[in-house]
């Protein structure tokens, strides 16, 4: 029971969370973090919407006691004109003046009628990209403050008061509720679920061509696409609907969900690359009790995963305390778990296959090996390169500079990675019609007279405790003399089909004395009048 209310409470959490990052309100209070607000916003003719986007303002008003009015300076600016904002009041002065004052007054920084709004540079007007506007709010009867956006651009809210004071922002675009920042995800995953339906397409077709030949493997392949496009639906999903419908709790369930099936991915996917260099379903036809153990291995990093996305959510690194370490240990330990088994199975693997000179079935595994490195290589090399843009993080140019693409950095190149890898792996595993024969079937060794592959016939010897390439005593030794040849008609190998795979042309053609061929038999005789 406490479990179940600690775990309502944190998916609470989340929600809320949620509903402030992705949400287009934000708040502006007192607080010196929260006294001024900046959000990305997108022109009309950027994205397409049915309403002109802007910027409101609206003030909590307050219940002063007897007649004070307590005001509040508001100034709403794009980031590029942020140094229209203020005035040195000398060359040596160590900050600006922001507020309009008696003091500014007499130093002719503004007007009279100006006070309580911001100083604003007098050649603002020409200066300025985007109108730069200034109030001062009577708490007593405040006024909503609109901004019209004509262009796109990084807009700021700032605003400064001595008194307690509440106010609500709302960044509106034209296409809708998401933040400009957000906006892009929506056609991104939209694109990714078609394509992974179309790989589905491809690969439902391969699938029901060879339907009677599917090894397990590819059981578990199919399961992880069908996965992927459900995943990448809901996540789209989401997206549209908080975009056509704001962050309601549907959105916030949906969000949740979408959270979950992350970390559902995140924990089939690295079970998937383990069984197959583990080599289940071409080298071997079952792993035992080992699959239960990757399986547990996989469930418990679900559930670490999802623990982890509520906590990353719902604990900011303000708060954030030395117990955070006991959700990202657990989750680290399972991920290393996970990196460890899986390059160690691939090794050992591949090490297998080649002692036993089984060259075509290592080759898929050096090509999976090559696979890895390069998701590996790709993935350092990005965060290396982008090292350097976020060294300039403290900038306060930062934000305003990289808002369009932060998106990308944090989320988008790591799916196409992805999806780069699970076509990869997709498309060297695909169903064949072959899928059970190369399975089953061992190379034999290449010898210095030339290479050869073992029939289906070879692995059905070998079923029947009898080796194709060696006779045995009756105490199992190996028998020192050459096998004795066989008669075709007595022993001929087949195909897993019932063709056969190896004929005997008409030129070799030879039957001995006493076989009871057409050559050698009694009508044959009668007719030409030879007689032995």
């Amino acid at each position: 029971m406490v479990k179940m209310k600690a775990l309502r409470g944190a998916l609470l959490a989340l929600a809320l969370f949620i509903s402030s990052v992705l949400s287009s309100e934000v708040e502006i209070t007192q607080k010196e973090q929260n006294r001024q607000q900046c959000n990305g916003m997108y022109s009309k003719s950027a994205w397409g919407g049915n309403v002109e986007p802007f910027i409101l303002t609206k003030f909590v008003q307050a219940t002063p006691e007897g007649d004070e009015d307590p005001i509040v300076s508001l100034v709403i600016f794009e980031w590029k004109d942020e140094d229209l904002v203020g005035v040195w009041p000398s060359e040596d002065a160590p900050k600006k003046a922001f507020i309009c004052d008696d003091a500014s007054v007499e130093s002719s920084f503004c007007e009279a009628s100006q006070i309580g709004e911001f100083i604003l540079s007098s050649n603002v007007s020409e200066a300025s990209k985007n109108p730069v506007i200034t109030q001062s709010i009577h708490l007593k009867d405040p006024q909503p403050v609109n901004y019209a956006v004509k262009r796109t651009g990084y807009y700021c809210v700032g605003t400064y008061g001595l008194e307690d004071y509440k106010a609500v922002v709302e960044f509106r675009n034209a296409y809708g509720e998401l933040q400009a920042a957000q906006i892009a995800k929506l056609p991104f995953y939209g694109g990714l679920t078609i394509v992974y339906a179309v790989m589905s397409i491809f690969w439902g077709f391969l699938y029901a061509q060879n339907r009677h030949d599917i090894l397990p493997v590819q059981n578990y392949i199919t399961a992880i696409i069908v996965f992927l496009i459900v995943e990448q639906l809901m996540t789209w999903g989401f997206y549209d609907y908080s975009n056509n419908h704001g962050n309601n709790a549907l959105a916030k369930f949906l969000m949740i969900t979408v959270a979950i099936l992350n970390a559902g991915r995140n924990s089939f996917s690295f079970f998937l690359l383990l069984i197959v260099c583990m080599g289940y379903g071409v080298v071997k036809p079952s792993l035992g009790k080992t699959m239960w153990y990757v399986r547990v291995l996989a469930l418990t990093h679900f559930v670490f995963g999802v623990i982890y996305a509520v906590a990353s959510l719902t604990i900011t690194p303000d708060n954030a305390g030395p117990l955070v370490l006991l959700i990202i240990l657990p989750l680290a330990a399972t991920l290393t778990a996970f990196y460890v088994w899986t390059l160690n199975s691939l090794n050992l693997t591949m090490k297998d296959l080649l002692e036993r000179k089984q060259s075509v079935k290592a080759m898929m595994y050096k090509k999976l090996w090559w696979c890895i490195l390069g998701s590996i290589v790709v993935i350092f090399a990005f965060f290396f390169l982008n090292s350097f843009t976020f060294a300039g993080r403290s900038d306060p140019n930062f934000v305003p500079d990289h808002w369009k693409t932060r998106w990308f950095i944090l989320d988008g190149w790591l799916n196409l990675v992805y999806l780069v890898d699970i076509a990869y792996v997709g498309y060297l595993w695909r169903p064949t019609a072959n899928n059970r024969r190369f399975a089953m079937s061992d190379e034999l060794a290449q010898d210095d007279e030339g290479f050869e592959i073992a029939s289906f016939g070879g692995s059905l010897d070998e079923e029947d405790g009898r080796s194709p390439d060696a006779l045995e005593n009756g105490d199992g030794s190996l028998s020192p003399m050459p096998p004795k040849p066989m008669n075709d008609s007595h022993h001929q190998r087949q195909s897993l089909d019932g063709e056969t795979i190896f004929a005997v042309g008409e030129d070799g053609d030879k039957w001995s004395d006493n076989d009871e061929s057409p050559r050698n038999s009694s009508e044959h005789k009668k007719l030409t009048g030879k007689n032995d």
